[in-house]
């Protein structure tokens, strides 16, 4: 086959005409020196306007070679150990089978000279070559031997590699070829990219360093090469000097930034150690910059929140307050709406800790608690900066409190936010952190309770059934179960066979009425003060739920997940681990 000219095979084959081979070899050679790394096959099926996965089909009809679904295949580590990681790596391959000794080898190119080479040499006998997709080859190496693992293999040749240097802010790239700890910690940066990851976390363990990635709100472990932990130290001294940090000191939490580009995008990363057992563990919270467009479109809110939201937002004064846990999303909905408000005759500061998106046209202020400026110190100085819009990234504390509800009470409008379960629980809080009862119902105009679920992938979206029983234990309502048409993803390269890609917001909005001030005023519970809000016409986080998954938005899984703790969805679905169907 490697002696056979390619474009006799492929003419052979029906795929390209020896012209086009010709034209699309001499293209494909150009995006090469320019830096690109598509695979030639991969190549000229996108030039012939065909799926790479087709186009390898054919070939491997026309050649009687074997295409493989390497996703349904158990790969034996001593098949994987005949040939090195470095060749593999290097050139997208991976050996998946040993026929009475002879080696069958997965290739998106199985024409490469330089690669038939290596292997041959690696493997020193037979070897017979079956065709994958670049994608699902890159995906088994990723399972099989880890992440980074061929710059692990550099690290063990040549201990040497392990010393540090910073990298001058260059672009991080897939092929990043820096020094050996340097490659590793921005291959690391560069899966989570690709992989939408919000958050890195590097969690060291007795006989083990662990990486895992935040996506769309799931954390996933990432494989890794078992010799990781051997890098350790290495590695996370890396991260402090990209970050800033005092890399002798492992005693104490620390605090930094880094700021990269990926493809062309500015990325924030957050950087925060803290000192465990076993080592220090580095939390990495990624924050694209710069093409980041805050909408109130994009929040998911029902049409007749939306509007209500748009009314409440120019309000002349009062408190705005979004609540929730952490990771719900409270900061953006608060950007979003400024971004909606923002205009010339506005004057809008916000004090936060920290900054986490920058918005033109609107005065930010960081809190620095280390030199004093808390969230009371800076509120304080805001108010003597003639705003008319006030955000507060957090009430944490009374003072804070209280200086937010007396800018309200003259002639601010205020937005911030509060860690509570539910909007009704907002005015316990508040009440609790010592605010008299008669100001918080004088100021707040309104609570907004939210969470985050993931939508269901649209490309591999199908309906599901659902069993009825169940739908009425967990609430969906009884009239609506016929006329519904539940859906999950079942998993595909789009999603990373996860069935669902992206996020949206579920919502509780409650509108503090004439009739709820004076129950404030007179301490009545949370649990009166949302019940008479649902017969006001307030929606439950529960029931938006609900109508995102009656529109085919996200499932009945995430909803339950992020409105209720999990040992009760266990029992709810009799610990199958699932819905019923």
């Amino acid at each position: 086959m490697s002696y056979t000219p390619l474009k006799s095979i492929l003419n052979q084959a029906g795929l390209l005409t020896p012209a086009q081979c010709d034209r699309w070899s001499e293209a494909w050679r150009r995006s090469v020196e320019s830096g690109g790394t598509e695979p030639r096959l991969a190549f000229f099926a996108r030039e012939a306007g065909l799926a790479e996965e087709a186009f390898l089909q054919k070939l491997a009809s026309a050649l009687s070679l074997e295409f493989v679904d390497l996703a349904k295949l158990s790969i034996a580590p001593e098949v994987r150990k005949r040939i090195s990681t470095k060749v593999a790596f290097q050139f997208s391959i991976i050996p998946f089978l040993d026929e009475a000794g002879v080696l069958v080898v997965a290739a998106a190119d199985p024409f490469d000279a330089a690669m038939l080479a290596s292997v041959q040499f690696d493997v020193g006998g037979a070897v017979r070559y079956a065709l994958a997709t670049r994608s699902e080859i890159e995906k088994a190496l990723k399972k099989y031997y880890g992440v980074g693992a061929e710059t692990l293999d550099e690290m063990a040749e040549d201990d040497d590699a392990i010393e540090l240097e910073i990298d001058g802010g260059r672009e991080i790239t897939g092929d990043d070829q820096d020094a050996s700890v340097i490659k590793f910690v921005n291959q690391v940066i560069w899966e989570a990219f690709k992989d939408r990851a919000t958050d890195i976390h590097f969690e060291p363990s007795e006989d083990e360093l662990r990486i895992r990635y935040r996506i769309d709100g799931i954390l996933h472990q990432t494989p890794l090469p078992p010799q990781i932990k051997r890098y350790q130290a290495a590695l996370i001294s890396r991260i402090k000097v990209m970050a800033g940090m005092n890399i002798a000191e492992k005693r104490l939490p620390q605090d930094g930034r880094i700021n990269v580009r990926i493809k062309g995008e500015e990325i924030d990363i957050r950087v925060s150690t803290v000192p465990t057992v076993w080592g220090e563990s580095v939390s990495l919270r990624l924050l694209l910059r710069g093409k980041i467009f805050f909408s109130l479109e994009k929040l998911g809110f029902a049409p007749e929140e939306d509007a209500l939201i748009r009314e409440l937002i120019v309000k002349p004064h009062g408190i705005i307050l979004v609540t929730g846990p952490t990771g719900s999303g409270k900061s953006t909905s608060l950007y979003a709406f400024l971004s909606t408000i923002n205009s010339v005759t506005k004057r809008i500061i916000t004090i936060e800790e920290p900054v986490e998106y920058e918005l033109k046209g609107i005065n930010q202020i960081p809190v620095r608690s280390d030199i004093g400026l808390t969230f009371a110190v800076g509120l304080r100085h805001i108010l003597r900066q003639d705003p008319n819009v006030v955000m507060v990234g957090e009430i944490r504390d009374t003072e804070t409190a209280e200086i937010a509800i007396r800018a309200s009470l003259t002639g601010h409008l205020v937005f911030s936010t509060l860690h509570t379960n539910d909007a009704a629980s907002a005015f316990t809080r508040l009440i609790d952190m010592g605010i008299e009862p008669f100001l918080v119902a004088s100021s707040v105009e309104a609570i907004m309770a939210q969470r985050l679920v993931r939508t269901i992938c649209q490309s591999c979206s199908q309906p599901q059934k659902v069993d009825r029983d169940y739908l009425l234990k967990v609430g969906f309502p009884e009239d609506e179960i016929d006329s519904t048409v539940f859906r999950k993803g079942v998993g595909c390269e789009a999603c990373r066979q996860l069935g669902y890609q992206g996020r949206t917001g579920i919502h509780e909005l409650l509108v503090v009425t004439e009739a709820i001030r004076p129950l404030v005023m007179n301490r009545v519970s949370a649990a009166t003060l949302a019940d008479i809000a649902r017969k006001q016409g307030m929606r439950t986080l529960r029931h938006d739920g609900w109508t995102k998954v009656k529109a085919g938005v996200t499932t009945i899984e995430e909803v339950l997940r992020v409105t209720q703790n999990e040992e009760h969805v266990k029992t709810l679905a009799g610990n199958h681990g699932g819905i019923p169907e």
